[in-house]
């Protein structure tokens, strides 16, 4: 049985980021602009995302057999990208105030939940990076190393963030941390 997704114009809503509209539709996430929020990509198993209106509906492109559907869906769940990382309990409903130096201006607040998800998604950008300078063909391996180098002290300048992450294991760590007796 095939299944229809979504299309450009679908109008759509998410928990976190309100309404919105579709304005592309990607292997396994959709592009959307929403009102308050701007452009983002959501995924399109995201629980907290919903279509309320479906606009230019097409045949998703991988349920054409029942076969590619079940190695999509594992692929979803095991993929590196979903991996859910606990924030630590003692910020969960929390906020993040940028009070700036100007008492004329207003500080931003933004929950400490958006903030941890931009820093957990830099997290997973930089180890597909990593993974994709080891895996390059065509890249020496001096040059492999060098840009592992600078990956490293990314990870270096990222551990003051550690201190939202609830379990030790998904901590950045750098060159000290890196290295082992």
């Amino acid at each position: 049985m095939e299944e229809l997704t979504a299309g450009i114009g679908s109008r759509v809503q998410h928990a976190r980021f309100g309404p919105g509209v579709i304005i592309g539709v990607k292997y396994a996430q959709f592009v959307v602009t929403f009102i308050n929020h701007g452009i983002e990509e959501i995924d399109k198993t995201d629980p907290l995302f919903e279509v309320l209106y479906m606009e230019n509906q097409t045949v998703e492109v991988e349920t054409v057999s029942q076969v590619e559907t079940s190695l999509l869906k594992i692929l979803r769940l095991w993929g590196g990208f979903s991996e859910i990382v606990p924030l630590g309990d003692r910020w969960v409903g929390g906020t993040m105030l940028l009070q700036p130096k100007d008492p004329a201006l207003k500080p931003k607040e933004v929950p400490i939940e958006a903030f941890f998800h931009k820093i957990v998604m830099v997290r997973d950008r930089l180890r597909v990076l990593e993974q994709q300078i080891n895996s390059h063909k065509l890249l020496s391996d001096e040059d492999k190393v060098n840009m592992q180098q600078y990956i490293t002290r990314i990870y270096g300048s990222l551990t003051t963030f550690n201190v939202l992450f609830r379990d030790k294991e998904h901590w950045f760590t750098g060159e000290k941390g890196g290295k082992e007796d």
